[in-house]
């Protein structure tokens, strides 16, 4: 009998070492950068707007969010087996993503097919061959001396029949709408997936989010709000991020989005010291 055991035992085991890391290889993975104290008090909050983020991430099943704090990871190593990856930090010419080599280790990701997701600042990126190269993977971007970025407190319309706007209504704020994103012409690759009109004294239809899908068989979106940080708590504004950031990880989004609750409380945590 304790032959017969141990022989059992013997074969059980191997499937009681392998069921856990079978499980967690099923989590879709999403990593998010927040980048270094920027701006004044309630602005550009990175560490505590991808905080929020994190949290209304970790109550979606299967899905395992990974919080990077200071900018750019110390570790790459992060990014293995990421299906998306988030960046909410300063840009222009010090954008963490554009510094030494990083820019491989970024292309090395868009080339698995890996999401892209840039939130506000983080959609600046110079002219040239980095701006560029950013056509590429998110499909516009704010080139300095074209785009334009004065706070507006305007109604934004969201895209009809598109899995990001799931869920999400037509809704008011004051931020600081990036517009004039440089695209490429007519290119079918890129949905407007929130609108407004801008400026207020020659109105236009401006695109301030969008998405990509992208050639690598990526999906990107671009996001130019979230400069004040308590428009995180506006539940139709944080939907459509919390939407788009699931949909660039290949995550279905149900047909009212996903839902997420932020109190007055939560929102007021992870303030950096400013």
């Amino acid at each position: 009998m304790w032959k017969l055991l141990c022989a059992l035992g013997l074969t059980i085991a191997p499937l009681f070492l392998t069921a856990e890391p079978a499980r967690a290889a099923d989590k879709v993975k999403i990593v998010l950068i927040a980048g270094r104290p920027s701006h004044g008090k309630g602005e550009h909050e990175f560490n505590a707007g991808i905080k929020l983020l994190v949290e209304c991430l970790k109550k979606i099943p299967d899905v395992e969010p990974v919080f990077v704090a200071g900018g750019w990871p110390k570790d790459e190593s992060v990014f293995e087996g990421a299906r998306s990856v988030v960046f909410f930090m300063d840009g222009g010419s010090g954008h963490p993503m554009i510094q030494g080599k990083r820019m491989e280790t970024m292309k090395s990701l868009m080339d698995k097919g890996v999401g892209l997701v840039c939130l506000h600042y983080a959609v600046e990126f110079p002219k040239g061959k980095v701006g560029d190269q950013m056509l590429d993977w998110l499909g516009g971007y704010y080139e300095t001396g074209y785009s334009t970025n004065p706070h507006n407190d305007i109604a934004v319309t969201p895209a009809e029949s598109h899995p990001i706007t799931r869920g999400v209504a037509p809704f008011q704020a004051r931020d600081e709408w990036y517009y004039r994103i440089r695209f490429r012409p007519s290119d079918p690759r890129v949905t407007p997936i929130l609108t407004g009109m801008l400026p207020k004294d020659k109105p236009n239809k401006e695109t301030l989010a969008w998405a990509t899908e992208r050639s690598d068989g990526g999906r990107s979106f671009g996001f130019t709000g979230a400069h004040f940080h308590k428009n995180w708590g506006n539940n139709d504004f944080r939907t459509l991020v919390l939407n788009a950031i699931l949909w660039t990880a290949k995550v279905e989004v149900p047909s009212n989005g996903f839902p997420s609750q932020v109190s007055a409380e939560e929102l007021s945590k992870n303030l950096d010291p400013k």
